[in-house]
């Protein structure tokens, strides 16, 4: 990947932050009364986000050329896995649950992108961009959760 596609990764990736962020500081200014809005574009625009960082395996797995069978297995059901954890963070009966699920989800996604990542010989970038990506991601998650639990 050449380097100003690279800086275009890096810019989408920070632009797909902004929807956490605001949401985020939504739920700190809005009257209690608007708060559960808030709350719940959250969790589904992490649901949406975690479902994508598994769907990248998917498109890795299928795209690599020939590679061992148990590499390609691993990839495409670890692929579905953050879907699942995504789907589970909505179905709980709590938000606050909700929230932990995610926040876990995300960090689990970040461990095994390390070293999934790994055997696809991507980038170095690519590895650091999803670290501050997850890192924002996770604060958001965690603040609006607290929000969630203080302001309700």
């Amino acid at each position: 990947m050449n380097q100003l596609d690279q800086q275009l990764a890096n810019r989408l990736g920070f632009f797909g932050l902004v929807p956490f962020v605001f949401l985020t500081l939504a739920c700190w200014i809005v009257h209690p009364d608007w708060l559960g809005y808030f709350i719940k574009g959250q969790l589904s625009y992490g649901i949406a986000i975690l479902s994508f960082l598994g769907g990248l395996h998917w498109g890795l797995a299928l795209l690599s050329g020939p590679r061992p069978a148990g590499e390609i297995k691993q990839s495409l059901l670890w692929g579905v896995t953050p879907s699942i954890i995504a789907w589970c963070s909505m179905t709980m009966i709590s938000m606050g649950i909700g929230f932990l699920v995610q926040i876990l989800g995300f960090v689990i996604a970040y461990q095994v992108d390390k070293r999934l990542y790994a055997r696809y010989e991507l980038p170095a970038w690519f590895l650091v961009l999803r670290l501050r990506l997850t890192r924002v991601v996770v604060s958001a998650l965690a603040l609006t959760f607290i929000a969630a639990n203080v302001r309700a």
